[in-house]
């Protein structure tokens, strides 16, 4: 499917614009960095066939957003999903200077929740979403996004309490 020239351009430009922080969600729902790539392309990809829609949108983000994570979730439920298990080098420890060690404690917790609290909990605190917000992007009742997102933290806090992470004051000693 071939779009006309203008709607191209509109196209890349907006993608280009939004591709880190694709990734970025895309990481935070998969933890690993190659299968965020291929995440991305899917939805870049979905994005594009149904750009007529998308780029009248009121939200473009949004769009984006729900169609990212609407293929993550696709993605979760096939069965080859269940039996290939990718854990990616340490290599994308931190694009921050901030503390290593919580950070690869709070990536190990979050790739462990099932993937539907994964999204809720990427949504709400990453994306910085409503619950209303996270409720539309995910096609659910605010209620489920609400147990979710509360499942999803209580599963986090038991996690990071069972791996202490030692204090920046220990780091240096």
């Amino acid at each position: 499917m071939s779009g006309s020239p203008g709607r191209d351009a509109e196209f890349t430009e907006y993608v280009t614009a939004k591709a880190l922080w694709l990734r970025k969600v895309a990481y935070l729902l998969c933890g690993d960095w190659h299968a965020a790539d291929d995440l991305v392309q899917a939805t870049v990809t979905k994005l594009y066939t149904n750009w007529h829609r998308a780029g009248r949108a009121d939200n473009v983000d949004g769009y984006a957003r729900t169609t990212l994570v609407n293929t993550f979730l696709a993605e979760r439920r096939a069965p080859w999903a269940r039996l290939i298990v990718l854990r990616g080098a340490q290599d994308d420890i931190a694009d921050n200077k901030g503390d290593v060690d919580a950070a690869l404690d709070l990536r190990a917790a979050l790739a462990s929740l099932p993937p539907r609290q994964r999204a809720t909990v990427v949504l709400r605190y990453f994306c910085d979403l409503s619950v209303e917000e996270a409720a539309r992007t995910l096609g659910c009742s605010t209620g489920n996004v609400k147990s979710q997102t509360a499942r999803g933290i209580d599963a986090l806090r038991r996690l990071l309490r069972t791996r202490p992470v030692a204090s920046p004051e220990e780091h240096r000693a």
